[in-house]
């Protein structure tokens, strides 16, 4: 038998090998993971140098903002507490009796210093954002447009909330009022029991609570700063002697002057300033006083009742006097309203019968 014959049968008789299917996943080799693993490590090994420089810019940026972000806060507390501690120094005397009193100022101080260190943090951390994003490789001119666009968008949008914005803030640094203050603002009045950068809340005299826009307010008068003047007018006959009144008047600031607390609410002298007005039958007598900021109605009520006190005292009668008492009107008769009876009411009477129509006379045939 020859070789090709043998081998023949055997190939005969054995099945051909499948192909592998197009579509058969591939297993991945030991080679190949050995391969992905080198190139893997190359390409760390050639990038870690850059990864570390991005890594400690960012770390270098971030320390340094919260740096001068701690140093520029302390730094405006600093000027606070000098502000506050030049405040306490000039209180007490009368410069300081002039300005507002130690603990407005301080409010005032305090208010301004939180504005202060928002704005530092706000700009601090924002630029610091913006470098570590710009570390990173990315283009930061599109987010830059784009937040420009959204803010004059929203600035149209939202013009009367930069206005209240705004206002608060000037009003703020401009020490305009502050809490505690009484005020006019023109929409509406009271004292300010809160001031913030949008909206000031005041307390109304019947216990009401306004919120007003720092944008609508046009006008302020702060009724707290400085000192208040109590004027009271006092009416009496055009026939008194005014030397007799003007005694009077004096006895009782004198004495109010000398008296606890007044003595600490009058910043001044009661003055007689004199004639008002002068009419035929009254004249009026103009008093004045310098007192404590937002004392002035405390003190007018109070000069009011001691001057009408001394006035009885010294039988000084007040204008007009005790009404005249009105005669009563005699009794009128019921029956003096009623008109008399008619003549023609009776069918009877003379009137009547020469009132009634006369008949016509009959017809014969």
């Amino acid at each position: 038998m020859s070789l090709s014959a043998a081998v023949l049968p055997a190939a005969a008789g054995s099945s051909p090998s499948p192909s592998p299917s197009p579509t058969a996943p591939t297993v991945p080799t030991f080679q190949d993971a050995q391969e992905s693993a080198t190139n893997a490590a190359s390409w760390v090994e050639e990038n870690w140098s850059t990864w570390l420089a991005i890594g400690l810019r960012v770390l270098l940026i971030v320390v340094i903002a919260a740096v001068l972000r701690a140093v520029v806060r302390r730094a405006i507390t600093k000027l606070i507490d000098r502000m506050n501690r030049t405040v306490q120094a000039v209180d007490g005397t009368a410069l300081g009796g002039l300005l507002v009193n130690a603990e407005r100022r301080r409010q005032r101080s305090q208010a301004i210093g939180s504005v202060l260190r928002s704005v530092a943090s706000f700009v601090i951390l924002g630029t610091a954002a913006l470098m570590v994003l710009a570390t990173f490789q990315i283009n930061l001119a599109p987010l830059l447009a784009s937040a420009g666009v959204a803010g004059v968008a929203i600035g149209f949008g939202a013009r009367n909330l930069v206005t209240d914005f705004l206002s608060g803030v000037f009003m703020i640094l401009e020490d305009q009022y502050g809490v505690g203050d009484s005020i006019d603002a023109g929409v509406a009045s009271g004292e300010v029991i809160e001031v913030g950068l949008r909206v000031t809340k005041l307390r109304g005299d019947n216990g009401e609570i306004w919120y007003v826009r720092n944008g609508e307010v046009k006008r302020i008068g702060n009724l707290s700063q400085g000192w208040s003047t109590a004027g009271v007018d006092v009416t009496v006959r055009s026939d008194e002697d005014l030397d007799k009144v003007k005694k009077a008047i004096d006895a009782v600031g004198e004495r109010m002057g000398k008296e606890e607390p007044w003595n600490e609410l009058l910043w001044g002298p009661i003055e007689v300033l004199g004639l008002d007005s002068v009419l035929l039958d009254s004249m009026v007598v103009r008093v004045s006083a310098k007192t404590m900021p937002g004392k002035s109605l405390t003190v007018e009520r109070e000069l009011r009742w001691r001057i009408k006190r001394a006035f009885d005292a010294a039988d000084i009668p007040i204008v007009g006097g005790v009404p005249l008492p009105v005669e009563e009107a005699a009794a009128s008769d019921p029956a003096a309203g009623v008109a008399a009876p008619s003549a023609y009411a009776s069918s009877t009477s003379p009137q009547s019968l020469a009132a009634s129509p006369i008949s016509p006379p009959s017809t014969t045939k």
